[in-house]
């Protein structure tokens, strides 16, 4: 079953710690799904990619701007009846909510889920980015699987990318996700 003719449309977060995949993901959720996808890490404040950067986790004080920037793109999105992609590590299901109530209810999740060894080997292969894999055993910590949650898909990263995108779209579905009108 399809959206209303004025139903805004679902925006979908590609969540999970550092390295799981989520941009990548989020991109070709995206692209076949006729939504646009934004990059969460841009929406950081300046002081929150300096901390990373230098090895030091964030706290919630850190996070609740960057947060709160995300929701703003959400609600842009469903305001002006565009789907969106937006990837973001969602850590805590605090942060979960937070970012259900700026999506007015109209928000799924994609949970990509791996070990602590694969999501390291992946850590430690990027180039270029600014979250060391330092910080990856603190976002473990932190995190809090949505294991239960409504409106949340879970997807193991120890796939090949092509399979893992058709997997998250594919429990996507049964949520009607879809672009804009």
């Amino acid at each position: 079953m399809g959206f209303e003719k004025k139903a805004r449309p679902l925006a979908v977060v590609v969540m999970g710690v550092s390295g799981c995949g989520k941009s990548s993901v989020g991109e070709r959720v995206a692209a076949q799904n006729g939504m646009v996808f934004v990059e969460g890490d841009q929406l950081h404040p300046p002081g929150n990619v300096e901390k990373m950067a230098q090895g030091i986790p964030l706290t919630d004080d850190d996070r609740l701007p960057w947060l709160d920037r995300i929701g703003e793109e959400i609600r842009t999105a469903q305001e002006t009846s565009q789907g969106l992609v937006i990837s973001c590590s969602a850590l805590k299901r605090s942060y979960r909510d937070r970012l259900r109530q700026s999506a007015g209810g109209r928000l799924a999740f994609v949970f990509l889920e791996g070990s602590r060894d694969l999501l390291l080997s992946r850590m430690q292969a990027r180039q270029g980015h600014f979250m060391p894999a330092s910080l990856l055993d603190s976002q473990l910590r932190t995190l809090e699987p949505p294991t239960g949650e409504a409106g949340v898909v879970t997807v193991a990263i120890d796939n090949a990318l092509d399979d893992i995108v058709a997997l998250a779209c594919q429990r996507l579905s049964g949520m009607a996700v879809k672009g804009g009108d």
